[in-house]
């Protein structure tokens, strides 16, 4: 773990953090409406699982029989398209930016340089939530609990450690804003 940590760290230049924010400002005004708006059309109100904090093994079941045989089609599609990307894209932007911030913050490097690790994680959680409700969506009417079990945990897994690593990256943002202005004080 701390063999990626240092990886991380090693190619987190500034350049590549500028390339990752921009992939992500153009990626979530170019297509996160479109695939929201798309994902309620298809889900009938049913709800969207990857954007609800948590659920029970029941409620995704049920989601799957309210979407119909259309609205489960098109979900499995956006997972294995849109939702293989914006992951990519996320993670990529958290653990450069994180790493990007830890590298201006020498002190805190130490203390915090696995912190970057927790947007590979969330990634991981997102990547297994697809996985558990795309193929409940595939097999329904069929229920396979294993699967329900593992996209129910993962959702919320995956909402923490997007949380903490947004938190993390907004903390070290900050941290780093505040040590540059003091230093060119100096």
């Amino acid at each position: 773990m701390k063999e990626i940590a240092n990886w991380l760290q090693r190619i987190s230049s500034t350049r590549l953090m500028a390339i990752t924010a921009l992939v992500m400002i153009g990626f979530s005004l170019l297509f996160l409406p479109g695939q929201t708006e798309s994902s309620k059309l298809y889900s009938g109100g049913a709800g969207i699982p990857d954007l609800l904090f948590s659920y029970t093994p029941q409620q995704i079941y049920q989601m799957a029989a309210d979407y119909g045989a259309n609205g489960r089609q098109a979900y499995i599609q956006a997972r294995w398209t849109f939702d293989l990307i914006f992951p990519l894209v996320y993670v990529s932007f958290l653990a450069v930016g994180i790493s990007w911030y830890l590298n201006r913050l020498p002190g805190w490097v130490d203390t915090c340089k696995l912190a970057s690790l927790l947007p590979i994680l969330a990634g991981v959680f997102d990547f297994l939530e697809n996985i558990g409700t795309s193929l409940t969506m595939a097999i329904y009417p069929q229920r396979l609990p294993a699967l329900l079990v593992l996209a129910s945990l993962s959702t919320p897994l995956k909402w923490i450690l997007v949380g903490l690593s947004t938190a993390c990256y907004l903390v070290l943002g900050t941290a780093a804003l505040v040590a540059g202005i003091k230093n060119r004080a100096k």
